[in-house]
């Protein structure tokens, strides 16, 4: 993993460096300047539009109670967006006005939460939810905080506060 992101931080430099003279020698100079600190604006001003409503649909989402999961992967997709945008480099400018389409970003979520599934169903061995049914009649809680008169004797040594009913002899 370190010799990948070592590899990256050196052709992409490389990489932006040979486009602005191929870019360079198709239009000038002046016009190749321009157009990097072009994109760095459009990046600012897309940033702030699509953020703004982001933070509205979050905003929308808490208000109904559901934890904005994908809102909050778009924030993400839309940052590392407009950061590419703001570094120099048509490249990086490429990456980043792409992570700027809704539709591209959207399919770009739904990816990274389906893999986030299956690597957290790999981990946990599992392929679905695991669910515990308790019974309330089974099962009652201990109380577990000790008295100022009582020993730490009288308390359970080890073990969940929560006992079934015939355990409570044991």
């Amino acid at each position: 993993m370190a010799f990948l992101v070592l590899a990256g931080l050196i052709l992409l430099p490389l990489s932006e460096i040979a486009v602005f003279i191929w870019v360079g020698g198709a239009i000038g100079v002046l016009p190749t300047i321009l157009l990097t600190v072009a994109t760095a604006i459009a990046g600012t001003a897309m940033l702030r539009h699509q953020g703004l409503s982001l933070v509205r649909r979050m905003q929308a989402e808490l208000d109904a109670g559901r934890v904005p999961g994908a809102e909050m992967l778009h924030g993400v997709l839309l940052v590392t967006g407009s950061i590419l945008l703001l570094l120099p480099g048509f490249i990086t400018d490429t990456v980043g006005l792409l992570l700027l389409i809704p539709p591209l970003r959207s399919l770009l979520v739904r990816r990274m939460a389906s893999r986030a599934t299956i690597i957290a169903a790999k981990r946990s061995g599992t392929r679905g939810p695991t669910v515990v049914d308790l019974d309330a009649q089974d099962w009652h809680r201990e109380d577990t905080t000790p008295s100022k008169d009582s020993t730490s004797s009288s308390r359970p040594a080890l073990g969940s506060p929560w006992q079934k009913p015939d355990d409570r002899n044991n």
